[in-house]
């Protein structure tokens, strides 16, 4: 595995990694924090729980479950997906707008019926987005920062060992060595302020969402799905080689204003819809 013997460790691999780490979940405790101590009266602690919940069941579970059989298996639907882009990114852009966006909607409008408030929607957000942190980045980010540990600590040999790398399944974990090895300050920042754009984006779609369960708009939630797809639409093209990555942060950082512009707007129009 000659591969792995000329991979080096950057110097600011590991201080980068832990304070991505750190920065994440102050992100999620800041924003937390911040809402509940602006109003506390208003809001319930159930509804980030239910922000969590939402996601988990939505999109690491029902969503997951449909990428099992459509990406993961070897399937002619997966093999078609997977063969070109088009099919794959509306595929990927489609499930995200809607197991999320519907799961929003199905909780908020038939599961959550007691403090309806609009600062409610906005602690639902935080849930949301908060627990895609812990339980989608958290993990790969620290598998990283054990990566570049035992890399930089010991042997090659030792750390192939270590994490269980063989010949068999070298090719597949050769991706992820390197880019542990790569990870640096400027990656750092642009996952931090990624993420910022995520936790704004969960709560404007979620004050979206709770407008129209509210409300009765019935065109609240296809809008959500709506400008989630088209958020998720550069991700995807990025997955597949088709645009750089400072496009994507470009993107997210335009669709991100948008959402909460109009979010604001429906969050104000709210004071007509009490609890």
């Amino acid at each position: 595995m000659t591969e792995f013997e000329s991979i080096k460790i950057g110097k600011s691999s590991i201080p980068s990694l832990f304070l991505t780490i750190v920065l994440m979940l102050a992100l999620t405790a800041a924003f937390l924090l911040y809402w509940r101590k602006k109003h506390k009266r208003q809001t319930n602690l159930g509804y980030l729980l239910a922000g969590a919940l939402g996601f988990i069941v939505s999109a690491r579970v029902l969503e997951l479950g449909v990428h099992y059989f459509c990406i993961l298996s070897d399937n002619p639907v997966s093999r078609f997906i997977s063969g070109s882009t088009l099919p794959f990114v509306l595929y990927g852009t489609i499930m995200a707008g809607v197991f999320e966006e519907c799961g929003r909607h199905i909780v908020l409008k038939y599961i959550m019926k007691q403090n309806r408030t609009r600062e409610n929607a906005v602690l639902y957000g935080i849930g949301h987005g908060g627990i895609e942190i812990i339980a989608v980045l958290l993990p790969g980010l620290i598998s990283y920062l054990v990566i570049t540990i035992l890399f930089s600590r010991g042997s090659t040999a030792d750390a192939l060992s270590a994490l269980k790398i063989t010949e068999e399944n070298a090719a597949a974990a050769l991706p992820s060595v390197q880019a542990a090895a790569a990870f640096d300050y400027s990656l750092m920042a642009m996952n931090v302020i990624e993420r910022v754009f995520a936790m704004l984006l969960h709560i404007g779609l979620t004050i979206i969402v709770y407008y129209g369960a509210v409300s009765k708009k019935k065109g609240c939630l296809p809008c959500a799905v709506a400008l989630h797809m088209l958020m998720d639409t550069f991700p995807a093209l990025y997955q597949r080689g088709c645009v750089p990555l400072w496009s994507v942060e470009l993107w997210a950082a335009l669709c991100t204003a948008f959402v909460v512009t109009l979010a604001i707007k429906l969050y104000q129009k709210m004071k007509a819809y009490p609890a």
